[in-house]
């Protein structure tokens, strides 16, 4: 069996103290100090992550557009050069082989950003959908290292180090950009409810931009943030997690997301018929949120319960929220369960724990 690969900040993490995990593939720092630490930065100051672990496929020439448009469920064509879209590639059952963020950096040039546990497959996948049209395919995963900075300082730690007025890039947007005297692509996405940026270098420079926003972020309250606390801070801001909210046999309508499936454009594209079918009929499970005064989390797989105790779902996701001060969770339930206020129960080892839905997200940022 390989070893997990390493990312170019891995020496850096190590100085920092970080404690890893493997993840993907790969060695990635969990935490470094506490969770909630690091949790409780990214809401009131700043956090910084090392994501180099996700994938990044080009999709390039005359015809990228038309071929993405078939590839995924986004109407890619319409996404202007400098903006960005959150979609989904799904199977020709409609279930979600991955979510994806896809940026257009020129009129025949898309780079789709893959999860990190399926970016092997959506490599794969877009290689052979886009096989059929005047476009290029180039697996660029090594080429890049990501680092993301978040929260609500994240402005005034960026804007010393580059030439891009912060106020021009807009959310969902991705400008060629130079940061701390290196090419990037500058990006405003985010994966954790709070403002912020991701910045896309040459594995080389990846320590020279993440050293140059350490030393930004001294005053403004910036510490390195792990895989944890991402999951905390990407669950109170009710994001969906591959594996959890997200799979093959689930399609973008049970989560919730069917907004991002756009069956009125023009393309055709892979699991079109399906989606439109479930698109006319309401799923009998949905996605919905949790909460409970009581001490013990939801986990996921952990079952959800009516009143009488009868099964009527599953949990998705859980844990203590830092901000909000008490647990809570995503689930599938049945749908006649799932209006916000529904007392519900939890099995947690045993014991049925009181919970009661309550609409998504958990948090909100301020605007």
């Amino acid at each position: 069996m390989s070893s997990p690969r390493q990312t170019p900040l891995h020496a850096v993490h190590e100085s920092l103290g970080a404690t890893f995990t493997e993840f993907a593939g790969w060695q990635m720092p969990v935490r470094y100090s506490s969770d909630t630490a690091e949790h409780n930065a990214v809401r009131t100051g700043a956090g910084l992550f090392d994501l180099t672990h996700m994938g990044e496929i080009l999709i390039s020439g005359p015809q990228a557009a038309e071929a993405l448009d078939y590839a995924l469920v986004a109407n890619t064509s319409a996404i202007t050069p400098g903006r960005a879209r959150y979609t989904m590639i799904c199977n020709d059952a409609g279930g979600v082989l991955d979510d994806l963020i896809v940026y257009r950096l020129a009129d025949q040039e898309f780079l789709v950003v893959a999860n990190a546990a399926n970016a092997a497959v959506v490599s794969a996948e877009l290689a052979e959908r886009v096989s059929g049209f005047d476009a290029t395919h180039t697996d660029a995963s090594d080429d890049y290292a990501l680092i993301a900075v978040q929260g609500p300082n994240a402005v005034a730690i960026l804007a010393p180090l580059t030439d891009t007025d912060l106020s021009t890039v807009k959310y969902f947007a991705g400008y060629r950009a130079t940061v701390a005297g290196k090419d990037v692509l500058l990006a405003r996405t985010g994966y954790t409810g709070e403002d912020g940026f991701e910045l896309f270098t040459a594995p080389g420079d990846a320590e020279a931009v993440w050293q140059a926003l350490t030393s930004s972020g001294a005053e403004h309250d910036l510490q390195p943030a792990g895989l944890s606390c991402r999951d905390t801070l990407r669950l109170e801001a009710g994001m969906p997690l591959y594996g959890n909210e997200l799979s093959a046999e689930l399609t973008p309508f049970h989560a919730n997301l069917g907004r991002v499936v756009k069956l009125d454009k023009d393309a055709d594209f892979v699991g079109k018929s399906a989606l439109a079918a479930v698109a006319e009929k309401p799923t009998e499970r949905t996605l919905v949120g949790l909460t409970t005064e009581q001490r013990r989390a939801p986990r996921h797989g952990y079952r959800v319960l009516d009143a009488d105790g009868a099964e009527i779902g599953e949990v998705t996701s859980g844990a203590p929220s830092p901000t909000l001060g008490h647990p809570i969770g995503m689930a599938y339930v049945d749908r006649e369960h799932s209006e916000p206020g529904t007392a519900l129960q939890v099995d947690i080892r045993g014991r049925n724990v009181a919970v009661q839905v309550v609409e998504l997200p958990f948090y909100r940022r301020n605007a």
